[in-house]
């Protein structure tokens, strides 16, 4: 999967860890900076105080600096209430919770950054609902939030779509980056929408530049960025609906709606004068070193669409918000799609049912459950009440709020769609494509790799 490979090239030291820890370890002391909600947190412990005593086991994905981080939110949950929080992971977390929750030893609460496997779990009865309340919640504090709810639903064993899962920690990948310097120089403004964006791509062109630095090159990932470019032209030529339906191939990858959106991706990556080296480079350059035009004097390209993880692979020393900066990828104007945000994050369920269970989703639903890690690092919410002022630096508060202005979210649609295809034959196609194969081929050979999985 694609959010499972980059969390991998970005994180250097993957250590899984178990444990508890006390109040003094509180990275915030309470009532102390206003910038954070303590009353969200002081209501919680009040309606919570109760559960002293009680354990919590949590199975997650994050390891490293992020368990750190997820660590420093569970203390709170555990000052809060009084329970026993033990957090743990593996490398093979996949793996890991199937193989637990089918020998009937499931942690309390499990954290997956991959709604396929979730809903395997659902329809095997192996999840537990979280109700109307936590639905009706998600409605009405989340941007866009019948996204959220829509995410969080399956079908259970018995056939029903429930919520199952609450959306927490949110990656945009809805970005183009660049060099503020550069377009300073050049004279040019941030487009605010898609026709502005291909405009700003044919004058910088006229101007003699070369607006995009793209790179497909991932070892044996090749091709997934592409798939990252067609979702989220997916989601600006069509209605949520339709993309919904194409993940789920309830319409075919044929469809001209879907051969249109490969061919708005081509509109960019398949003119020579559009991208540094030329069309023919886009396959064969790697994603990790396909930004580094933007850094060049005089810069090869000016533009780079790519997740919030990419200035991982920017020069060292590379200050965001000044060496370099990012805008919403933007929708267009004239096709009232409102704006919609391609991404990706992690979604905590109950695997085993219990007061501190419930209770730590509705801690999730507090302010400070956020706001922690907001402060600190690599952390996105859509959660309307937060105190942006809480987030760390101006980028993190800045992608924050594009979710918060989103109209619709939708998933990574490769990491929803079988293995065989989003990490597949979606991938591969869309390097033939990058080569000159006609998008309604391209189409059709996805089309088939997974007609021959029905």
């Amino acid at each position: 999967m694609k959010l499972t490979f980059c969390a991998s090239v970005a994180l250097a030291a993957l250590v899984a860890t178990a444990g508890s820890a006390i109040a003094a370890d509180l990275k915030f002391e309470p009532g102390k900076d206003a910038k954070f909600n303590w009353k969200s947190y002081e209501d919680f412990k009040s309606a919570h105080g109760d559960l002293k005593g009680q354990t919590l086991t949590i199975f997650g994905p994050w390891r490293g600096e992020d368990e750190k981080l997820a660590q420093s939110v569970l203390e709170y949950f555990r000052e809060a209430t009084g329970v026993d929080v033990k957090y743990s992971s593996s490398e093979n977390y996949e793996q890991q919770i199937v193989i637990d929750t089918q020998a009937g030893s499931p942690p309390d609460i499990a954290i997956l950054p991959q709604p396929g496997l979730i809903a395997d779990l659902a329809s095997k009865g192996f999840l537990t609902p979280l109700g109307d309340e936590t639905k009706d919640w998600l409605l009405a504090n989340y941007a866009a939030g019948q996204s959220w709810v829509d995410l969080g639903s399956y079908k259970g064993k018995d056939g029903e779509k429930a919520l199952y899962a609450f959306p927490y920690k949110i990656d945009v990948k809805s970005l183009v980056w660049y060099v503020p310097e550069n377009f300073e120089d050049a004279g040019y403004e941030v487009p605010q929408t898609m026709e502005e964006l291909k405009a700003l791509t044919e004058k910088i062109v006229a101007d003699g530049g070369t607006p995009w630095c793209i790179g497909l090159g991932s070892g044996g990932a090749t091709g997934w960025p592409a798939t990252d470019w067609v979702e989220d032209l997916m989601l600006r030529t069509q209605k949520p609906e339709v993309y919904d339906q194409w993940i789920t191939n309830e319409i075919p990858f044929t469809d001209e709606r879907v051969v249109g959106a490969i061919e708005e991706f081509g509109w960019f990556a398949r003119n020579d004068k559009n991208v540094d080296g030329g069309a023919a480079a886009v396959a064969t350059t790697d994603f990790r070193d396909s930004p580094k035009g933007l850094f060049a004097s005089p810069p090869k390209c000016y533009l780079h669409h790519q997740a919030s993880f990419i200035p991982s692979f920017f020069p060292e020393g590379t200050k965001l918000g000044v060496d370099a900066d990012f805008f919403y990828f933007p929708a267009y104007a004239g096709k009232d799609l409102g704006k919609p945000v391609l991404g990706a994050g992690t979604l905590a369920m109950i695997t085993k049912d219990g007061p501190a269970a419930r209770a730590f989703i509705q801690f999730l639903e507090t302010p400070i459950a956020h706001e922690v890690w907001m402060a600190q690092s690599s952390f996105q919410t859509p959660l309307k009440s937060v105190n942006a002022d809480a987030y760390a630096n101006a980028p993190m508060k800045k992608q924050g709020n594009i979710l918060l202005n989103a109209t619709t979210f939708r998933f990574d649609g490769s990491d929803l769609m079988p293995g065989k295809i989003g990490a597949g034959a979606f991938w591969t196609g869309m390097v033939d494509y990058a080569g000159g194969k006609p998008a309604e081929e391209v189409a059709a050979d996805i089309q088939k790799a997974w007609d021959s999985i029905k």
